[in-house]
C-alpha cells in the first residue's frame, strides 16, 4: 500500500435498533458511550483505537444490494465473534449472562494460557469474553 498498512477503525454490527444495541453494551459490559447518529441509524461505543459500532439493517440495505442478512437469535452463530477483554471472566460472563446474553459456553481454562467464555447477545451476535493473552 502506498500510504503504509491498512488499520482496522471500526468493527460494525448490524441490528435492529443500534442505540438500544449501545446501551446494552454499556450496560452489560461497562463500556462507554460514543456517537449516536440523529436518526438512530447508526451509534458507536468508545473502544479505545477500534470503535466497536452498530448501524440499522438499513443502512446495510442502501449501502449494497441486498444488504445484510439478519444474524440469526438460535442456531449456529455466524461466522465472526467480537472478543471483549477481562481480567476476570467468570464475573463477566455471570454479568452478561444476567443483562440477558445467552449462555453458550461457561468459562474455561485454554492452552494457550487464557481463561475463555462465549455468550451470543441479545441481537444474534457472537462474543468472546477472554483474559488477555
Amino acid at each position: 500500500m502506498a500510504d503504509g498498512p491498512l488499520l482496522l477503525g471500526w468493527v460494525i454490527v448490524y441490528v435492529d435498533d443500534p442505540p438500544a444495541a449501545r446501551d446494552f453494551y454499556m450496560r452489560a459490559f461497562g463500556l462507554e458511550g460514543g456517537f449516536v447518529a440523529p436518526t438512530g441509524t447508526y451509534a458507536e461505543l468508545d473502544t479505545g483505537t477500534t470503535k466497536l459500532a452498530f448501524a440499522a439493517y438499513s443502512l446495510g440495505d442502501g449501502n449494497f444490494p441486498g444488504g445484510v442478512r439478519p444474524a440469526p437469535l438460535e442456531g449456529r452463530p455466524p461466522n465472526v465473534e467480537i472478543a471483549l477483554v477481562a481480567d476476570d471472566v467468570d464475573r463477566a460472563y455471570s454479568e452478561a449472562l444476567d443483562a440477558g446474553c445467552t449462555a453458550l459456553a461457561a468459562p474455561s481454562d485454554k492452552p494457550q494460557g487464557q481463561r475463555v467464555a462465549y455468550v451470543r447477545d441479545p441481537f444474534g451476535t457472537l462474543l468472546e469474553l477472554a483474559t488477555p493473552l
